[in-house]
């Protein structure tokens, strides 16, 4: 068996405030669904493979790079404020781990932390890592309170 080396591993904190209340919140980041990615404009093909009440496994199939890749999230819940990813690509490892604290009337604050591993040669920097994440979830949170404010959830 050989043991997995990397070639760059950093771990990385991000915060965001999100105009909702924290059950709402827990409730629509987790509630992972086939379509996720069209809500950031993402091109990622994803499939749900298992679904519980304490456990999202699914598989993202995507284009870098002018190569086909796949990788596989294992969602652990925590309801009703926290969660944890193991992910897994033929790129990369990663760790996170997603709290919620109310802090406000309707205001959550969302900490994630992340641990990276990278296999690939020109893996991002960690500013950039970071600047990616921010963006993620800032696009992420403008349809998270577009929903909460139509009342649709």
């Amino acid at each position: 068996m050989k043991l997995e080396s990397y070639k760059k591993s950093y771990s990385v904190n991000v915060s965001k405030t999100i105009e909702a209340p924290l059950r709402f919140v827990f409730n629509w980041a987790t509630d992972f669904r086939e379509t996720d990615p069209e809500l950031t404009g993402s091109k990622i093909k994803r499939d749900i493979l298992l679904r519980t009440n304490h456990r999202v496994v699914y598989a993202d199939s995507y284009h870098s790079r002018g190569k086909s890749l796949d990788g596989v999230s294992v969602v652990t819940l925590y309801p009703p404020k926290s969660w944890h990813l193991d992910y897994i690509s033929d790129e990369d490892y990663e760790i996170g781990d997603y709290l919620l604290t109310l802090v406000g009337r309707g205001k959550t604050r969302l900490d994630m932390t992340f641990t990276e591993h990278y296999r690939i040669n020109n893996a991002p920097s960690r500013k950039a890592y970071v600047k990616s994440v921010s963006n993620f979830w800032d696009k992420l949170i403008v349809e998270l309170e577009n929903e909460f404010n139509s009342g649709s959830k």
